[in-house]
C-alpha cells in the first residue's frame, strides 16, 4: 500500500537521537507535509509508523538504530542510510534536527540514499557476541597497563609476568605503599573477573561456531580459530550479497585507494573504509597464518622482500579474504592448491 497525503505519495526522513527522533514528511513534489518530534519509545514509534503505514522512510545508522528500525519495518519500507556516504548531511555547515530530517526525506524522494546493509537478527547477535569479547580483551589490557604503571612508579622494573601464578607470588612479597598495594589488589581483582567473563563468552562462541557450517569451513585455514571464524562470518553476513571478490575486499577496506587524473593513475594505501572489525581480525589471522601455512608464508615473504612487513601482511590478509570468499561461495574447505 502506498501512503498518500492528498494526491502524492510521501517520503519520511528521521534524524535519530538517543531519546527522541525528529521526523520530516515530504510529498512527491518535495513539499513538507509534517514535521514532528517522536519519543524513542515503542508506543510513540508505533503510533507514528501506523499513521504512515506503507510509506518509505529512511534513518541514519546511529548507535540505537536497531530498536527504531525493527519497529518501523513492521509498518514501512525502511532504508538505513550509510552515515559516511550521506555526505550532504555530514558536511553541512548548518546542522540541526529539522534540517537533517528534511534532507534525508528529500534524498529518499530523489532515490539518492546510499544504503547500509541491515543484517538479520541472528547475524546481529553474533556480531554483539564477538565484538563484546574483543571489548573485554581491550578492557583487560588497559587494567594490565595500570598494574605495570603502579610497579613502575615504585621503581620496580625487573619482575616476572605479574599475571601468572609465579608473578602473583612475586607481587605478594614486594614492599609497596599502602595506597598502591590497595590499588594493585583492586586491579588484579578486576583482571580476574574479566578473565572469568572471557572464559564464559569463549564457551558460547565455541558452541556457536561448532553449529555453524561456514565457521567450520573457515577454521580449516591455518591461523583462524573458532572465535576468528565466527567473527569473520558475523562481519561478512551473507556472502552472496557480494557479487564478486572485489566487492568483499572493498567492504573490508583492504583495497588500495586510487587517484586518477587523465591517463595517470596512482595507487595509495588501503582505504580503511568498511568493516573495521573484519579488517582487524584478518590482519591478526594473517600474522599467525604465515607461521603455519606454506602457501601464505611464501606469498608474504615475496612481498616483504620488496615492500616490507606492514604492506606484506595487509596483502596476505587480502589474499586470505579472497580464499574465504570462494570457500563460503562454494562450501569448500581451505585448499590453496
Amino acid at each position: 500500500m502506498e501512503v498518500r497525503i492528498g494526491e502524492y505519495p510521501v517520503c519520511i526522513g528521521l534524524d535519530v537521537h538517543k531519546k527522541y527522533s525528529y521526523a520530516a514528511v515530504v510529498d512527491e513534489l518535495g513539499e513538507i507535509k509534517e514535521e514532528t518530534r517522536i519519543e524513542n519509545t515503542k508506543q510513540s514509534l508505533e503510533r507514528f509508523a501506523s499513521k504512515y503505514q506503507g510509506a518509505e522512510a529512511v534513518i541514519e545508522a546511529a548507535g540505537n538504530y536497531r530498536f527504531i528500525y525493527d519497529i518501523l519495518e513492521n509498518y514501512m519500507d525502511v532504508k538505513l542510510a550509510h552515515p559516511y556516504k550521506t555526505r550532504v548531511i555530514a558536511e553541512a555547515r548548518i546542522k540541526n534536527d529539522r534540517l537533517d530530517a528534511k534532507m534525508l526525506a528529500h534524498l529518499l524522494r530523489a532515490n539518492l540514499i546510499a544504503e547500509s546493509y541491515v543484517p538479520p537478527k541472528e547475524v546481529r547477535e553474533l556480531r554483539d557476541l564477538t565484538r563484546t569479547r574483543k571489548a573485554l580483551i581491550e578492557d583487560r589490557t588497559r587494567i594490565k597497563n595500570r598494574v605495570h604503571a603502579i610497579l613502575a612508579r615504585n621503581g620496580i622494573m625487573d619482575y616476572p609476568n605479574p599475571f601468572t601464578k609465579k608473578g602473583r607470588e612475586y607481587l605478594e612479597k614486594i614492599d609497596l605503599p599502602e595506597i598502591d598495594r590497595k590499588l594493585l589488589e583492586i586491579n588484579l581483582s578486576i583482571i580476574d573477573k574479566i578473565n572469568e567473563e572471557i572464559k564464559e563468552i569463549d564457551k558460547i562462541i565455541q558452541e556457536k561456531a561448532r553449529e555453524d557450517n561456514d565457521a567450520i569451513l573457515l577454521t580449516t585455514i591455518p591461523g583462524i580459530s573458532y572465535y576468528s571464524a565466527l567473527l569473520i562470518k558475523a562481519e561478512i553476513g551473507d556472502v552472496n550479497r557480494f557479487p564478486n571478490k572485489f566487492k568483499l575486499i572493498s567492504y573490508a577496506g583492504l583495497c588500495p585507494s586510487i587517484r586518477q587524473s587523465g591517463n595517470k593513475e596512482i595507487k595509495g594505501h588501503i582505504t580503511k573504509q568498511g568493516s573495521r572489525m573484519l579488517r582487524w581480525i584478518l590482519i591478526q589471522c594473517a600474522n599467525i597464518a604465515i607461521k603455519h601455512d606454506e602457501y601464505l608464508r611464501s606469498f608474504y615473504l615475496r612481498i616483504k622482500r620488496r615492500r616490507g612487513h606492514n604492506i606484506a601482511i595487509v596483502a596476505t590478509a587480502r589474499k586470505m579474504l579472497v580464499c574465504i570468499y570462494f570457500m563460503l561461495k562454494r562450501g569448500e574447505v581451505y585448499n590453496p592448491r
